[in-house]
């Protein structure tokens, strides 16, 4: 297929999956089956990284991959998979979402692709790369090639999988508090606005000694077991999980190089690492972006991961539920569609601002065709896995937690980050780096906790 085709055929193919309905498959599991896959992502010498707007590639310091597992017997194969990018956009989500379904022989309602969202790593929106192409002074968004060999990839790791399939017949859960990473980014002044924002990384030693704020700050691990032998171990924790970047090195950064380590500990047990709801959370505080900070970031992460493995609960397993839920997010009513044609089309703005009014206007394209997001949960006895989109703020997060106390709620964000940051409606007043970006408008909180009450109820 040519690349033009192939952007054209996204839309239209993934519009009729998404409004598919949702498919539970409750009761016991008694034949549950598990493989593990993995594959490389790492973007070429020249590519973009995060979108356009950073230095590109200039080299690898550390590869990029995929890192999933397949789950059948309990209806229709269920996929979940994480991948060191920095975020899939709108048509890129909902074609990895169907490459992978096609190759597990199920349904793209069953498959969760979830982002890391390291920054020096591709950053993808297909409607954007369509846009931008045909424009002089801006550099590729993405290279349709690399991009569609990553979905071949992918496809390939996940049939042969399905080669590789073993019983499940137990499932574990533990958590560890992880010391000096997060850090709230926004600070609010006297008159209830963000006055100081705290980035990724800080050298303002007045600014980092400002306290955490909120955080989430548990790193839980949920493992599948085949009798007493560990098969898959998936660790979640919130923080934007850049050290530094910008300099064109390709790296997992701090998170993707603990949990390498801790994969080398254990090489008969596939490790995976979610990155939470951290939209407004980073390891500001703790990080003045030198490379000792990336490795005392590396450290602390790479111990919680041991620490939160140490004492799992080990049960077996008993029975297994798939929920999705769609949900409709209202378009900020700030972006114009004529300004940003406009926006994009102008030469003399920066290759920086160009690109992101590329891609709110595919959000809005998006939000004119009616295509939802998806969320999605995988229950396993008392333990839930919860799938989430975009830059979510903690608070949703948290409050997912809040609202089944009696389980041990694992939360997955940037997924389909076609809406970018996912504020709470309180912050929108307050101002700040996330809510000046948001595509949404400040409407999407109630429409996104009553989705995420929907996908957390077990019928």
């Amino acid at each position: 297929m040519q690349r033009r085709e192939f952007l054209e055929s996204s839309l239209a193919a993934g519009v009729a999956a998404l409004l598919a309905p949702a498919l539970v498959q409750a009761g016991s599991a008694p034949d549950l089956k598990m493989a593990t896959f993995r594959f490389d992502v790492t973007p070429p010498v020249g590519h973009s990284l995060c979108g356009g707007w950073i230095k590109p590639v200039l080299t690898v310091d550390d590869p990029l991959e995929s890192i999933g597992f397949i789950l059948v017997g309990a209806g229709e194969p269920i996929v979940v998979t994480s991948v060191d990018w920095t975020g899939l956009l709108n048509e890129a989500h909902i074609q990895w979402r169907r490459a992978l379904a096609a190759a597990a022989g199920t349904s793209p309602e069953r498959v969760a692709v979830q982002c890391v969202h390291q920054h020096n790593a591709p950053f993808v929106c297909l409607d954007t790369e369509k846009r931008i192409a045909r424009l002089e002074g801006l550099p590729h968004h993405v290279d349709m090639d690399f991009y569609q060999a990553c979905l071949d990839r992918g496809a390939a790791a996940v049939r042969d999988a399905l080669t590789r399939l073993q019983p499940v017949t137990h499932i574990a859960h533990g958590q560890a508090k992880v010391e000096k990473v997060a850090s709230n980014r926004r600070h609010l002044n006297a008159s209830g606005k963000v006055g100081t924002w705290r980035a990724s990384s800080c050298k303002d030693p007045a600014i980092r000694a400002l306290p955490e704020g909120l955080i989430d700050p548990w790193l839980k691990t949920v493992a599948f077991f085949s009798q007493d032998r560990k098969v898959a171990s998936c660790h979640y924790y919130a923080t934007h999980p850049m050290s530094y970047y910008g300099d064109g090195r390709v790296t997992p950064d701090f998170v993707g190089l603990a949990r390498r380590k801790r994969q080398a500990d254990e090489p008969e047990c596939t490790h995976l690492y979610f990155t939470g709801c951290s939209g407004n959370v980073a390891a500001g505080k703790y990080n003045d972006g030198t490379p000792q900070a990336r490795q005392e970031l590396t450290d602390r992460i790479y111990a919680a991961l041991v620490r939160s493995e140490e004492k799992l609960d080990r049960q077996p397993v008993r029975q297994l539920d798939w929920q999705t839920v769609p949900v409709q997010f209202p378009p900020n009513p700030t972006l114009d569609e004529a300004a940003l044609l406009q926006s994009v089309e102008n030469g003399g703005n920066s290759v920086t601002q160009r690109i992101i009014d590329a891609m709110r206007l595919g959000w809005l394209k998006r939000c004119q065709n009616g295509i939802p997001m998806i969320l999605s949960a995988l229950h396993v006895n008392d333990v839930t896995l919860l799938h989430l989109p975009a830059e979510t703020f903690v608070e949703y997060q948290l409050n997912a937690q809040r609202l089944v106390p009696d389980r041990f709620v694992a939360t997955a964000a940037y997924g389909d980050g076609g809406a970018w940051y996912i504020p709470t409606e309180s912050a929108y007043p307050q101002g700040g780096y996330e809510v000046n970006v948001a595509f949404s408008a400040p409407a999407v909180e109630k429409i996104y906790l009553q989705g995420v009450q929907s996908v957390l109820a077990r019928d």
